[in-house]
């Protein structure tokens, strides 16, 4: 892994293992190699370290996304890129050149983190929004398989909805990872806006459902229909 990585393992599992009484599901159904996207659901601002913890335990060296500006600060971008994250662009303007980026990354057989909601989740009882097609959009482009994942209790670290940080040792984190999403139907398709949204709901609703399976209750739907819609 080079030194670089070999030093971030060793920080980031000193700091974690004490901190986090771990339940770690599913690791079977990340492929040893090759380009994959996982796609996890995203609660807390503390998702990012159990989620690479995961992953790595896995076998996997977890590639985040960051802003392309970040890694031209001067020192810290040297080290996230050796470290083999990822530069993208925002904005609708440079979506094109990030889609390329992101499909290098994948050719690579690199281990993409795509949070599909794009941000923290709104809902009030932190279940998943409906999601941004920016996975679908790369897993169509590229056919790698999408890994959905879920994730309960980095929200008890630091909680979105009161901005409150609790520092504790054997917090309980769970993390389960499903078998890849099945994108069958949509084989050859074009990456129309109809399309691209049917497949980012069929990702948003396997990961609720590996939530609703570690919360141990049924969760609610991705979004509230609007008037005049059926539920």
């Amino acid at each position: 892994m080079g030194l670089l990585r070999r030093l971030i393992v060793i920080l980031v599992k000193t700091v974690l293992t004490p901190m986090t009484k771990r339940t770690w599901t599913g690791l079977e159904h990340i492929p040893p190699t090759g380009g994959v996207i996982l796609a996890p659901n995203h609660l807390s601002h503390a998702d990012p370290l159990v989620c690479a913890h995961f992953v790595y335990d896995a076998g996997r060296w977890p590639r985040f996304l960051g802003k392309a500006s970040v890694f031209k600060v001067p020192v810290v971008g040297k080290i996230i890129l050796r470290a083999r994250q990822i530069p993208v662009e925002r904005g609708s303007a440079d979506a094109a050149k990030s889609l390329e980026v992101l499909t290098a990354a994948l050719q690579q057989g690199g281990a993409v983190i795509i949070y599909p909601e794009g941000t923290t989740t709104r809902e009030p009882d932190l279940w998943p929004m409906r999601g941004k097609t920016g996975a679908a959009r790369l897993a169509l482009a590229t056919g790698a398989p999408v890994i959905p994942m879920a994730m309960w209790g980095p929200q008890d670290f630091f909680d979105p909805r009161t901005k409150k940080v609790h520092v504790r040792p054997r917090t309980p984190i769970a993390i389960a990872a499903g078998p890849a999403v099945d994108f069958s139907k949509w084989t050859g398709a074009e990456p129309t806006r109809a399309v691209l949204d049917e497949m980012t709901d069929e990702i948003m609703l396997r990961i609720r459902d590996l939530l609703g399976e570690i919360r141990q209750e049924t969760p609610p739907p991705l979004w509230a229909p609007v008037k005049g819609e059926k539920a």
